[in-house]
């Protein structure tokens, strides 16, 4: 019996074959946490002397990313605190302004095909995208797997989605896991690995697959891979990495199997107040909102603010409405500087910061009130999540957002950049 992706790296990581149900500890490739993880982390080991130790500094990374620069004095002791941290061990950490750590991790290398990798952040699953096994985990675990290198999992089931039929150009990664989610529901991969298959991924950009991957947490996947294709191969030669590739084995077995037709996917939006409350644009258009956001984790990275400023060049966004736009990383907004796509952006309207998660998590940059309504290209809407409880979050991609800024209202991109 052939093995899937998710078998495939746990059973070179245990040393020996291993089917879901299993148990096992393995060494990860990777660990990571950020300013809102690694302080209780950082906390655990001091006063746990035993623990006070790093297994291996170049495998460690902290990152500063959720309230970057810090917004009040608080923040700024728990960035010193992982400063003195870092230093002491010889930890690389990306400070201020580097990015938002799912971005800077593959950006500099760290996300490979077979790598075993935690994060002490939920959505750790978006390093799927580059055939890796990644998942997120408490700062307990975290703080044990920085100190001895070890961490305990138990195999998951693994459901395989096949994504078939020639995706539009008005639609992205985002519009794709939406409608995943909505089919599967908030708890429809819980605990179980996601592995994507099928004729559309040719398609699929990196920066659409890590949106997907992404996003997959929502639905409560463990992980949610996607192989190493040419595509993938193409993106990790251009960044000058020789990796090996990862593929499921014909004959492997899947707890399930879900299969989605694209072709005719409309732009998809996620109602206020849960992610898998989601609805085609069509049935949310219309809506006024007050702030439209593009940037974060899911969706900070060069094509989306490539597609936003198609949508937005030569106009102007509503008077009304506060525009803020975010890369993902400084690579990312250099790249954007460098094209104009900055410009684009300013002249429209829209505020671009510095990388920072900011809005997403209800930091700063983007808060709102009780009675504001945002379309955000974040990934999640729970009440409360970026600003007062009263307020209302839409979530969509950045056509939708950047399209919905010029009307104030949530807005069908097709009529922007050319479709049904």
């Amino acid at each position: 019996m052939g093995m899937t992706m998710t078998e495939k790296i746990l059973s070179a990581k245990a040393g020996r074959r291993v089917s879901p149900g299993d148990f096992l500890i393995a060494e990860p490739d990777l660990v990571y946490a950020h300013d809102g993880s690694a302080p209780l982390a950082i906390q655990i080991m001091e006063e746990n002397p035993e623990l006070y130790r790093v297994f291996d500094p170049s495998k460690v990374l902290l990152i500063i990313d959720h309230l970057s620069p810090p917004p009040h004095v608080e923040a700024a002791k728990v960035h010193v605190m992982m400063r003195n941290f870092a230093r002491k061990f010889g930890i690389k950490l990306f400070d201020v302004g580097e990015g938002i750590c799912h971005q800077v991790v593959p950006e500099h290398g760290y996300a490979r095909p077979f790598s075993l990798i935690l994060g002490a952040d939920s959505h750790t699953t978006t390093l799927g995208a580059f055939s890796a096994f990644a998942t997120g985990v408490g700062s307990t675990d975290i703080a044990l797997a920085i100190a001895f290198g070890k961490t305990w999992l138990r195999v998951p089931e693994t459901v395989r989605v096949n994504l078939d039929g020639e995706i539009k150009p008005y639609i992205s990664g985002k519009d794709i896991i939406l409608r995943i989610i909505k089919e599967v529901g908030a708890e429809g991969f819980t605990y179980k690995a996601v592995e994507f298959h099928g004729s559309s991924l040719k398609q699929l950009s990196v920066d659409s697959r890590m949106t997907i991957s992404n996003m997959s947490l929502e639905a409560g996947a463990k992980a949610a891979i996607f192989p190493t294709d040419g595509i993938l191969s193409q993106w990790f030669a251009q960044a000058g990495l020789e990796v090996g590739e990862l593929h499921a084995d014909p004959d492997a077995e899947y707890n399930d199997v879900i299969s989605f037709e694209l072709s005719d996917l409309e732009p998809q939006v996620a109602e206020t107040p849960t992610v898998d409350n989601v609805k085609s644009i069509t049935e949310v258009e219309g809506v006024e909102v007050n702030q439209a956001f593009i940037g974060s984790c899911t969706n900070g990275r060069y094509e989306d603010f490539l597609i936003a400023a198609k949508i937005l060049r030569g106009r102007k966004i509503k008077e009304n409405v506060r525009g803020i736009a975010i890369p993902a990383s400084r690579k990312v907004y250099l790249k954007l500087l460098k094209e104009g796509i900055v410009d684009i952006l300013a002249q429209s309207g829209f505020f671009v910061a510095h990388s920072t998660c900011g809005p997403c998590v209800g930091g700063h940059l983007g808060l709102l009130s009780s009675e504001e309504v945002a379309i955000s290209t974040s990934n999640r809407n729970f009440p409360g999540r970026m600003g007062e409880k009263g307020s209302k979050i839409y979530l969509a991609s950045p056509a939708v957002v950047a399209a919905s800024a010029v009307e104030g209202r949530i807005a069908d991109p097709r009529k922007y950049l050319g479709g049904d």
